[in-house]
């Protein structure tokens, strides 16, 4: 929010629109301006100012505390900066009820793509039906709704930044997503098998100790390890793992979101077009190739935000 300030300066007073913000690592970095009069601080130009000071601050926090590579180049992880924080202000200017539309068109795209990747036939009409105008279609596999209606839950909770990476969050998130859908609760009891990828997944007995590894490894290392890179090694390892009986790759990728969330990156869509990318994606970071994987998300993330996300900054 900007503030006004008056300074002295000699015999003269000069007026400031200053505006205050804390960068990831906690700390707060203060910005001024100065203004003729006190309603200058609220025109867009100023804000845009401010806007565009903080987003120079994030960038050079980000290329001074990531190792810059082939796909995290010092001018991607800036591109990523500019992301996080326009899509901060967004949230942050936006009321209730734009919230809920933004939230309500978001789900209703992710959950069609999302259950689409898993082979779910309902069209992108029958799911803003179910979830926009709460009208189940006729003939439809029952399973299938409850998947859509599920998935529209945990977006809410998504959103509101309340799905962490723990043992809890993560078993929770997913019973939510199998709900009325005859898939046990649970990690797995029995073993399982990956479409598309030629890896072995967990034994179910030894499932308890590589996602509490798993998660560990997360809390060890997501303050040294950009995002993108967190969320991209969480993803890989957890699909490999497969860690319950069905629903694995829609509560992966709503844990990726999950990550991105956490860290103040807006949510990504995986659109069932990118298939055979993605799985191709998965496939490579098996065999210790990595970054297509990462390159992957980071399309998916700029492409979402472009998409989904941006088109309203302008607007509030």
């Amino acid at each position: 929010m900007v503030s006004i300030k008056l300074k002295k300066i000699g015999n003269k007073k000069y007026m400031y629109a200053e505006y205050s913000f804390r960068l990831p690592d906690k700390t707060i970095k203060k910005l001024s301006k100065l203004i003729e009069k006190k309603e200058d601080a609220n025109k867009r130009e100023i804000k845009d100012y401010f806007t565009k000071k903080e987003i120079e601050s994030y960038c050079s926090f980000a290329v001074k505390k990531y190792k810059a590579d082939a796909v995290l180049t010092a001018e991607k992880m800036c591109t990523l900066e500019a992301i996080r924080v326009e899509y901060k202000h967004l949230l942050n200017r936006l009321t209730e009820q734009q919230m809920k539309d933004v939230l309500d068109r978001f789900t209703i795209n992710f959950t069609y793509e999302s259950n689409a990747l898993e082979g779910n036939s309902l069209t992108l009409r029958d799911v803003t039906m179910i979830l926009a105008e709460k009208i189940v279609p006729k003939g439809k596999d029952l399973r299938e709704i409850y998947e859509t209606k599920n998935t529209r839950e945990a977006n809410e909770l998504l959103f509101n930044n309340k799905i962490k990476i723990t043992i809890k969050d993560i078993i929770k998130s997913h019973s939510i997503l199998i709900r009325e859908t005859g898939i046990s609760e649970g990690f797995k009891r029995l073993p399982n098998f990956l479409l598309m990828r030629d890896v072995k997944t967990t034994a179910p007995e030894k499932v308890q100790s590589e996602m509490e590894s798993l998660v560990a490894w997360y809390n060890g290392n997501k303050s040294r390890i950009h995002p993108i890179k967190l969320a991209a090694e969480f993803h890989a390892q957890f699909e490999k793992i497969h860690p319950f009986e069905d629903g694995n790759g829609r509560a992966g990728r709503l844990l990726i979101n999950a990550i991105f969330i956490e860290n103040g990156y807006p949510p990504l869509i995986i659109r069932k077009t990118m298939r055979q990318a993605y799985f191709a994606a998965l496939e490579a970071y098996d065999n210790d190739s990595k970054p297509k994987l990462e390159r992957f998300i980071v399309e998916k993330l700029e492409k979402t935000f472009e998409n989904f996300f941006k088109i309203y900054v302008k607007y509030v």
